[in-house]
């Protein structure tokens, strides 16, 4: 089995591996934003607070969370390998393709903007999945049973904790050039790269580098300016 992990270790193995779960972290954010669209119902948060119980009780969620940490793991570990790489043996790129694209600040520091994208991920999960789980937070009743009101959290955090809007804002901007660069390298990795297919590829790139820390955008300037 050794072959295995050599290839999974060497270079080409490595930038697989972090294009796959670069891919399936974007897979994640889809399906995160869409649930937290229902903070926008107007039912006073009781869907919103459904879906967070489901999300917090369900045992296929708990099974989904470990591997999603993993990949979180994973791609955080092997752009640390990468990284630490190209820094000793330049000139080598994230992805070489042989072209002579325009290369951005953003392209060659992908590690600094997503070791930004980390802390604001951490900050995330301290605002809203520690407290939910350990803090003393309002109850709610919805269909005669009580729920944890997590609609009121993200409410008081986006309202009254002032200073955490512009840095949520700041590490959306930054996820928005993590995924402009990384969605279309990805495709480039595995071997997609096509003079017909790419530009496509870029364009949603692009497009998925908007829409989602947008959309993500939407919830604490909805709390802290409209509500």
């Amino acid at each position: 089995m050794s072959w295995i992990s050599d290839a999974l270790t060497s270079s080409i193995g490595r930038k697989l591996s972090m294009s796959l779960t670069g891919l399936f972290l974007v897979s994640f954010l889809f399906v995160h934003l869409s649930g937290n669209f229902l903070l926008f119902k107007a039912d006073n948060g009781d869907a919103f607070n459904l879906y967070s119980h489901f999300m917090s009780t369900a045992g296929i969620i708990r099974v989904l969370e470990i591997v999603l940490v993993a990949g979180f793991g994973l791609h955080i570990y092997t752009a640390i390998v990468l990284t630490r790489k190209n820094a000793a043996a330049r000139p080598v790129e994230y992805v070489a393709n042989g072209s002579n694209k325009k290369v951005t600040w953003f392209s060659k520091n992908m590690g600094l903007s997503g070791s930004i994208v980390l802390v604001f991920l951490l900050l995330h999960l301290q605002n809203f999945y520690w407290r939910y789980h350990n803090w003393d937070i309002p109850m709610v009743e919805i269909d005669g049973k009580e729920y944890k009101d997590m609609y009121f959290l993200v409410a008081s955090v986006f309202k009254n904790e002032w200073w955490v809007n512009p840095v949520y804002l700041l590490g959306l901007l930054l996820l928005g050039f993590h995924l402009q660069h990384g969605f279309a390298s990805a495709f480039n990795t595995l071997g997609l790269e096509h003079k017909k297919y790419s530009p496509i590829i870029s364009r949603i790139g692009n497009l998925i580098s908007v829409l989602i820390p947008l959309g993500f955008a939407t919830m604490p300037l909805y709390f802290w300016l409209f509500n």
